[in-house]
């Protein structure tokens, strides 16, 4: 017999790999995940106070038809099996209100699109900065690092008023120890005359971006989607609760935590690069390699609140936060996604704060639940976005060890090499973590990012 395709991991890039397969009628493989549940990092949790958390602002918005396509039938048809219900969940739709907050104020975002928003002084700044390079620009071979991107692109002004202070706060690390490649539309970049005109007529730029326009299920959170994809599969191909403990790709077999042995024709690992290397048996080459990948960790922080929000966050999405005078880089209207995210709609309302734990940049009390909830509840008091007099309801709080894959320098040339030493040997590591590649590691990217793959394989079999 034939071993299966072996895929470890049940996030997005996992199922996608078993949504695919199913698809093209192709019964001979097994998903391992080493959690209770699926979803991975788009896994939803209730709380015992039913309020509905998502580890992290996730936002589900494509730039692929067949995706649309796949998370449709999984919360239309899926989700409805999965939950044992009878009436089918539908998705809310939403026009993106994000917005900066720094100085006191709302800025829209992309902020170096509406620096006209800014203080006078931080405004004359960012101007001289900008005409500074397009009088001399830096030119792209001098550039060395994420910080001279910045510098080259967003001058001098934008860059220390908030380009550089926000991606420390996000990545957890100097924006000149990280690579430059990475971008892409992930950051904006910005047109003098377009900045010159919003300025003088006082005019916000706001629609920049792939996810200008998104949507959420009305009912489950993010989870929702997932877990409905999981219930498409034939019962008994996903095993939960299995952990990984070495992969020997020569031999073609990966043994579990407590010994199980499981033969593979093919394998897809979604698990972090650095563990898979870690794990690896008959390639001595790799494994010293795990110390060299660079992650952040993030803590996520819910608090469900009584009564409604504020006038002046109704309406929004999520902020970001490049001030060190709040723990937090980004919190989401989470209540807005869905009225279905609290338990009492009308009656009650939640906030999502992402904090960022590295080396360099440590979480509020050594990162200990309590003191991260407090901070962050003081911070949105501070702030003025929860009243003094608001009741807190219930409170979340989880640690994610993997964040953002970071792109450190010399990271291609480190994933590359893994790949090449991996896949003469039928093994893929793909994914947000399995790739190490932040930039292609949305949900419909790593739900994709398999799919091609999947047809080569199936046509050889």
């Amino acid at each position: 017999m034939v071993p299966p395709i072996v895929i470890i991991g049940a996030g997005p890039t996992g199922l996608g790999c078993a949504y695919r397969l199913t698809e093209l009628g192709h019964t001979n493989w097994i998903l391992l995940e080493r959690s209770p549940n699926v979803g991975g990092l788009s896994y939803t949790h209730v709380d015992e106070n039913g309020f509905l958390w998502d580890l992290g602002g996730h936002v589900l918005f494509s730039h692929y038809a067949y995706f649309d396509k796949a998370v449709d039938e999984a919360l239309e048809r899926g989700f409805v099996r999965a939950v044992g219900e009878e009436t089918m969940p539908s998705w809310c739709h939403h026009q993106r209100e994000s917005w900066v907050w720094m100085r006191d104020r709302f800025i829209p975002y992309p902020l170096q699109n509406n620096i006209h928003r800014l203080p006078p002084e931080d405004l004359e700044v960012c101007l001289d900065g900008l005409v500074d390079i397009t009088r001399t620009p830096i030119p792209p071979e001098s550039i060395e690092d994420f910080g001279g991107w910045i510098q080259a692109k967003f001058g001098a002004g934008l860059s220390s008023v908030f380009m550089t202070p926000y991606n420390e706060k996000v990545w957890g690390f100097p924006p000149a120890t990280m690579g430059h490649g990475w971008m892409g539309e992930r950051v904006a970049t910005v047109d003098l005359k377009h900045v010159l005109r919003n300025l003088v007529h006082g005019r916000d730029q706001k629609s920049w971006g792939p996810n200008v326009t998104f949507r959420f299920p009305a009912r489950g959170g993010t989870g929702a989607i997932w877990a409905g994809m999981a219930a498409l599969f034939p019962p008994g191909k996903i095993r939960l609760e299995c952990d990984v403990e070495s992969v020997d790709p020569v031999g073609k077999s990966i043994r579990l935590v407590g010994g199980e042995v499981i033969e593979f024709s093919h394998l897809v690992s979604t698990m972090p690069a650095d563990h898979l290397v870690r794990r690896i048996e008959g390639l001595p080459a790799l494994p010293p390699l795990a110390p060299r990948f660079i992650h952040s960790s993030t803590h996520v922080v819910g608090l469900g609140l009584g009564g409604t929000p504020p006038s002046h966050l109704q309406g929004k999405c999520w902020m970001y936060f490049p001030e060190p005078t709040v723990p937090f880089y980004r919190v989401t209207l989470f209540s807005h996604y869905a009225p279905a995210n609290v338990p009492k709609p009308g009656e009650q309302w939640s906030l999502m704060c992402e904090v960022t734990e590295t080396a360099f940049r440590p979480a509020p009390g050594g990162g200990e639940r309590e003191e991260v909830i407090a901070a962050c509840l003081r911070g949105l008091r501070d702030i003025k976005f929860v009243g003094e007099s608001v009741p807190v309801l219930s409170t979340f709080h989880r640690r994610l060890e993997y964040g953002y894959p970071t792109p450190f320098k010399g990271r291609d040339d480190l994933v590359h090499q893994v790949d090449d030493a991996l896949r003469p040997h039928g093994v893929f590591s793909r994914g947000r973590f399995g790739a190490w590649k932040y930039e292609v590691a949305n949900q419909d990217h790593s739900f994709m990012c398999v799919c091609v793959w999947v047809c080569g394989v199936v046509a050889l079999d």
